[in-house]
């Protein structure tokens, strides 16, 4: 109403790359393909590099690698050791 501001701040949205569902971007976990190339999670969603977001789920991280969503969103073939250390990660932050 005539120059009031919103005071309703919009709450970031991200998509899961595995199920495609949008959600609050706190919601989501981001992995990150960092400028040396290594793939990690990086639970502040503010390290530097290639970024992608999945639920804080496992089923959504093998979904992603499956279709090979993941390796397309960072630029780069995922070796399955990396799969697995970013499985245990993603348990760890559940």
């Amino acid at each position: 109403m005539g120059g009031i501001k919103d005071e309703v701040r919009k709450v970031p949205q991200r998509t899961c790359i595995g199920c495609r569902s949008v959600r609050p971007k706190r919601e989501l976990v981001r992995i990150v393909r960092t400028p040396d190339g290594t793939v990690e999670i990086d639970p502040t969603g503010k390290k530097s590099g290639r970024g992608a977001y999945v639920c804080p789920d496992a089923v959504c991280l093998d979904k992603a690698m499956k279709s090979k969503v993941l390796a397309a969103a960072l630029h780069m073939q995922i070796p399955e050791d990396v799969v697995e250390r970013l499985r245990k990660g993603l348990e760890d932050l559940s």
